[in-house]
């Protein structure tokens, strides 16, 4: 394909917000956006269909295994002072966010701490860098949901709020994450975003609520880092 050709498919792409760019300086970053991509796979893809999901997942993960930045971006129907209620509300994050309890008081400096439902243990923790409400959020994020993942080690969430007419854009940057760094440290932003979506438009998040097993294994995971030994 010649530039030209790239350009103007890319221009596609982005019209129909399945690519967000953002610019750095002279350059023009691309990225693939997941979340609308999920939005349909809720809606309409079956089993039949999963297949091909799948293979869609896979291309996304070789085009951006070189770029440990991931970009996400939704639209919302409310305004920019709801929407950043939904995001700094423990009471109101804990429903979109698979049941974790958020705590902050989300000023520079302040510590950032998210626990597990029903006692599961400490899920997560970082720093408050940035606060201009309604319209920009940035803190760092050291996952601690297992002893694996503890290792990732701290990245960087940037959320930037920007009103439409009747609709909110809503872009999430998770960056500073280490090259081939696990999967889970980031890829639960296009779930978590669905739900917020749809808890702001119809008064009722997706459940994506964290299996008894999967709370059960934080659950043990945090009694390992208590007595200083590996879970099993």
């Amino acid at each position: 394909m010649t530039r030209f050709g790239v350009m103007k498919h890319l221009k596609v792409l982005e019209e129909a917000n399945l690519v967000v760019t953002k610019r750095r300086g002279r350059e023009k970053l691309h990225f693939l956006n997941p979340v609308p991509i999920r939005l349909v796979h809720d809606r309409w893809v079956s089993k039949y269909a999963e297949p091909w999901a799948a293979r869609l997942s896979g291309l996304k993960k070789k085009l951006e295994e070189k770029t440990m930045e991931r970009v996400f971006e939704i639209y919302i129907r409310t305004t920019p002072e709801r929407l950043w209620q939904a995001i700094t509300n423990g009471e109101m994050r804990s429903k979109y966010s698979f049941g974790a309890v958020i705590s902050s008081e989300f000023t520079p400096g302040s510590r950032f701490e998210m626990t597990a439902p029903e006692g599961g243990g400490v899920l997560g923790e970082g720093e408050i860098l940035e606060v201009d409400p309604p319209r920009r959020l940035v803190q760092t994020m050291v996952p601690l949901w297992s002893e694996e993942i503890k290792r990732e080690g701290t990245s960087r969430i940037t959320w930037e709020i920007e009103p439409r007419g009747e609709v909110c854009r809503l872009t999430v940057t998770h960056d500073q994450i280490r090259e081939g760094a696990n999967e889970e440290v980031y890829g639960g932003w296009p779930m978590l975003l669905s739900s917020l979506k749809s808890l702001l438009e119809t008064g009722e998040a997706m459940d994506f609520r964290p299996s008894a097993e999967t709370i059960e294994r934080w659950q043990k995971s945090q009694a390992a880092v208590h007595s200083g030994s590996a879970a099993p």
